[in-house]
């Protein structure tokens, strides 16, 4: 798996032009894991080419990785892409990829 990276942001610029619009993601479909039970102090990334997971616990953040790599795992095995995948597949595929 690749190793989560940083983002530096910088600070505005005043400008009296519009800024341009952010580019959308090449396939413009991505899975994106949120945990919100971290209480260590460490920020935890993991970033793929379909998926972000951002947060959580050492443990729930473990785990939406995994969910998300069998889930890709899964699509790749079915011959399905993210972006073509029904919602309602994509929900119980997701389901059944999370560890129990």
């Amino acid at each position: 798996m690749k190793k989560p990276t940083r983002r530096r942001s910088s600070p505005a610029k005043a400008s009296s032009q519009a800024a341009a619009p952010a580019a959308a993601p090449k396939g413009g479909a991505h899975l994106l894991g949120i945990g919100l039970d971290n209480d260590d102090g460490h920020k935890r990334l993991t970033r793929a080419e379909k998926f972000t997971v951002v947060g959580g616990s050492e443990e729930t953040h473990g785990r939406a990785t995994e969910t998300l790599i069998k889930t890709f795992e899964t699509l790749k095995q079915k011959g399905k892409q993210l972006e073509t995948v029904e919602p309602r597949e994509l929900f119980d595929i997701v389901h059944k990829s999370m560890p129990r």
